[in-house]
């Protein structure tokens, strides 16, 4: 299968050359693609414009910007391997990197995003240091039991109400409008768990789930299996790495719809327990539209990046 790939070059970069540029990988939120990151918008800054601008006032180097197209049928990506969605780590890390080293004179790399391109930055970063030397995590998902919990029964309901997980994803295709509010918990949770507890056996798209499809009664086995892919749990195994790191950024806004500045705070503190220098940034907002928080994060990824 092709996917898009989409690549902004600074200003006089072009191909291979004795110059080498610091490069970001970019990892969009649930329902995103790289493609979006470039949408014009009467209202906001489309990501090619927000480059020239910060890189012509000096605030940054020329940068390469690498956003590739990891939308699933599920909706999104949260940039894993899973047998459910896909091998999207190794996607990124064999294809995607090998293919831009080889077409463009590539420096340093650092990975950004936000909402679930901000937990992709975050895992990425602490399980790949040897490639990527920065962060900047926006919005990220952690904290699972805060985040998630609360879409659970709105998601059985529709789940129940459809006949089952995969009739509910069908009927969501075969939708005209599928922008419907009523979608967005179920797709989230249907998402979340072919993540974070696939399994190729499972009669329900190959997915298990943490609780019950017919009584809602919780499968702690299961959700342990979710907790071991939430960041704040991940960082004790990863403190090796995360110390490589010449830049963590976390950020989210005192608003977040889906209580994420709470997960921020606990990521913040669990990495800065270890003695990790951690860049916590909080502002009032919530979590839509916010793509101006990275007037803050490039120009300090990119210059963490050039450090020598």
């Amino acid at each position: 299968m092709d996917r898009d790939l989409y690549i902004y070059l600074p200003p006089g970069v072009q191909g291979k050359s004795d110059r080498k540029c610091p490069a970001l990988l970019a990892v969009v939120g649930f329902t995103g693609t790289g493609a979006s990151l470039f949408n014009r918008d009467p209202l906001a800054e489309d990501l090619k414009s927000r480059m020239d601008r910060l890189i012509a006032k000096g605030a940054m180097p020329p940068t390469i910007v690498v956003a590739p197209d990891c939308f699933t049928r599920l909706g999104g990506n949260q940039y894993i391997n899973s047998s459910a969605t896909g091998n999207y780590e190794d996607y990124l890390i064999h294809e995607i990197i090998p293919f831009v080293e080889k077409t463009y004179s590539v420096g340093h790399w650092g990975v950004f995003g936000k909402s679930s391109g901000g937990y992709g930055s975050i895992v990425l970063g602490m399980r790949h240091p040897e490639i990527f030397k920065a962060l900047a995590d926006h919005s990220g998902d952690a904290n699972f039991e805060l985040c998630y919990i609360p879409d659970v029964p709105k998601a059985l309901d529709s789940f129940l109400k459809a006949g089952g997980p995969r009739e509910w994803l069908e009927k969501f295709w075969a939708d005209s409008n599928r922008h419907r509010r009523e979608y967005n918990n179920p797709l989230n949770i249907l998402a979340m768990a072919a993540h974070y507890s696939p399994n190729p056996d499972s009669p329900h798209l190959g997915i298990d789930f943490p609780f019950d499809l017919k009584t809602g009664a919780f499968n702690f086995e299961v959700w342990e299996r979710w907790r071991a892919w939430d960041p704040v749990n991940m960082v004790d195994k990863h403190v090796g790495n995360l110390k490589k790191l010449r830049l963590i950024y976390i950020d989210c806004g005192t608003k977040d719809e889906f209580a994420l500045h709470w997960g921020a705070r606990a990521l913040a503190k669990a990495i800065s327990g270890h003695g990790i220098r951690v860049h916590h940034e909080e502002f009032d907002d919530g979590h839509m539209s916010i793509s101006y928080r990275y007037d803050t994060s490039l120009p300090l990824l990119a210059n963490a990046l050039t450090e020598d």
